[in-house]
């Protein structure tokens, strides 16, 4: 399902036009990705938790040469699925 088909569904079951659905659907995406930006974490119970991960730095290879090469630390985006997720998936 992309986007287009999500905004459709959420059309559908709320009962709102296509334009506010885009608009609520891309508001939420947005804050989630200010907020995990700012080192918060954004839960939905029963969804799943949305939060930054720290990734230490490491050393890595390249598969073409096999030089070793160092990949620096970084801070990733990381999703928990919740409970109830999990359970409707393993239906």
């Amino acid at each position: 399902m992309n986007k287009v088909e999500l905004v459709q569904e959420i059309s559908k079951k709320t009962n709102v036009t296509r334009k506010e659905a885009t608009e609520v659907l891309s508001a939420l995406v947005e804050t989630i990705q200010k907020t995990v930006s700012k080192g918060k974490k954004v839960t939905l119970v029963g969804f799943g938790t949305f939060e930054a991960r720290k990734r230490s730095a490491r050393i890595g290879r390249n598969p073409q040469t096999g030089k070793e090469l160092k990949i620096p630390a970084r801070t990733v985006p990381a999703f928990s699925a919740g409970k109830k997720f999990k359970e409707a998936v393993n239906k």
